[in-house]
């Protein structure tokens, strides 16, 4: 039995081209926006989904926790946070390890992008206020927005936005040139029910993503940072 409920899948919006057989799409996408006042566009970043709580650190499996290299430094961390995270779960995509991109631009290696607390999912501006407690950074936001009122303008606009680079540089290490970044998280930017995540959380992954290889973890590397031994996790 699960210690906690694990991250649910993100559905895909319908137009997002980096869809494969087993993605979930949502179809109804639109439906869902028109009742959402404000959204967030954060970027997607190619790293390991981890949940910090007060069981632990965890990565896809809320099963047991994390015992992973990429994650020591983490789990380090933890110690020193573990008696002060309460009932919040912090999920983060951690980029300690290069996966199919490598970010030339890091600050750090741990980027959050969501707190849950019971059956809630907290809102944007609580979830930065939450991190910036434990000096953790959140994923980059690339725009904000009101209600959209104009579908195909919407869509134009968020094919705009995933073609730029996005803000670390990244750079795909198997075709060794460049990247686009990988993709848009679309939030509601107020805080929602758990259970109504699907109607809250949208995304797009651009065409021709490389997944990573399977046997990545035998000869994985560190990420780099732009100030090795700053105010970061991995002292």
């Amino acid at each position: 039995m699960a210690i906690s409920q694990k991250y649910g899948r993100t559905f895909h919006y319908p137009f997002s081209p980096g869809t494969t057989s087993d993605d979930r799409i949502q179809h109804d996408y639109w439906k869902y926006l028109q009742q959402i006042p404000t959204l967030i566009h954060t970027e997607k970043l190619d790293g390991e989904n981890n949940c910090l709580s007060k069981h632990g650190v965890f990565a896809r499996s809320h099963a047991v926790p994390t015992t992973s290299p990429w994650t020591e430094s983490l789990r380090q961390f933890w110690q020193l946070v573990k008696y002060d995270l309460g009932e919040l779960e912090f999920f983060m995509e951690n980029l300690y390890a290069i996966h199919s991109i490598e970010y030339r631009n890091l600050e750090h290696h741990f980027y959050v992008f969501g707190i849950r607390e019971h059956d809630r999912w907290l809102s944007w501006e609580e979830t930065r206020f939450y991190a910036n407690l434990l000096d953790l950074p959140t994923v980059p936001v690339l725009k904000m927005e009101q209600k959209p009122e104009n579908q195909g303008q919407f869509e134009r606009e968020m094919l705009a936005l995933v073609n730029g680079s996005g803000a670390f540089d990244p750079y795909d290490v198997q075709h060794k040139s460049k990247a686009t970044m990988e993709g848009i998280v679309t939030r509601n930017a107020e805080g929602y029910a758990v259970d109504d995540f699907a109607k809250n959380v949208f995304k797009y992954v651009r065409k021709g993503h490389v997944k990573t290889d399977e046997h990545w973890t035998r000869n994985w590397k560190r990420a780099s940072l732009i100030n090795e031994g700053g105010r970061y996790v991995d002292h």
